[in-house]
C-alpha cells in the first residue's frame, strides 16, 4: 500500500497520461480531500482528526495500522498539493454520483465535528463538491443533514 502511496504522490510532481486511479490511489485521494476540510481553518482539532480516522477505516475497511498510515499519507498529500483538482479528478473517474455525494457528506460530517462551521471550511465542501459534480441541491441537502446529525 505505501509504494503504491508513494507513486501516486510522485505523479503530483511529474503529471503526465495515467492509466485508471488503482484502490490506493483512490482511498488517498479521498483522505487527501477529507484532510483538507479540517485542516483548511488552520487548526486540526483532535476529534476532527479522530472523526476522519473513523469515517476512513469504516468507509474503506481498514484496520488501525493501515488507517493510520492512509492518514499520515493524505496529510502529507494535502500538504504539498496545489489545489483540490488533483484529489477530485481522481474521485470523479472512479467513483459513481452516489459515492461522489457520499465523500461530500463525510466532508461536512468533518466540518461540524468540532462544533463549528467555518467560512473557509463551508468554502471547500462547496467547491469539492463542484469538482466532483454534485448539485448545489446534494451538497445543501447533505450539509444540513451532518448539522442535525451533530
Amino acid at each position: 500500500m505505501l509504494q503504491s502511496l508513494k507513486a501516486f504522490l510522485a505523479d503530483f510532481v511529474a503529471p503526465g497520461e495515467k492509466p485508471p486511479a488503482s484502490e490506493d490511489e483512490l482511498r488517498l485521494a479521498a483522505a487527501a480531500l477529507l484532510f483538507h476540510v479540517i485542516a483548511v481553518d488552520g487548526t486540526v482539532a483532535p476529534e476532527e482528526r479522530a472523526l476522519l480516522g473513523e469515517l476512513l477505516q469504516k468507509h474503506f475497511t481498514l484496520d488501525p495500522n493501515e488507517t493510520q498510515q492512509l492518514l499520515n499519507a493524505a496529510e502529507s498529500a494535502e500538504a504539498e498539493a496545489v489545489d483540490l483538482y488533483q484529489f477530485t479528478s481522481v474521485l470523479k473517474q472512479r467513483l459513481d454520483a452516489v459515492d461522489r455525494e457520499r465523500i461530500i457528506g463525510m466532508m461536512w460530517q468533518l466540518v461540524f465535528a468540532d462544533g463549528r462551521l467555518h467560512e473557509f471550511e463551508d468554502n471547500a465542501v462547496w467547491r469539492a463538491a463542484e469538482l466532483l459534480g454534485v448539485s448545489t441541491q446534494a451538497r445543501i441537502r447533505l450539509k444540513q443533514a451532518a448539522r442535525d446529525a451533530g
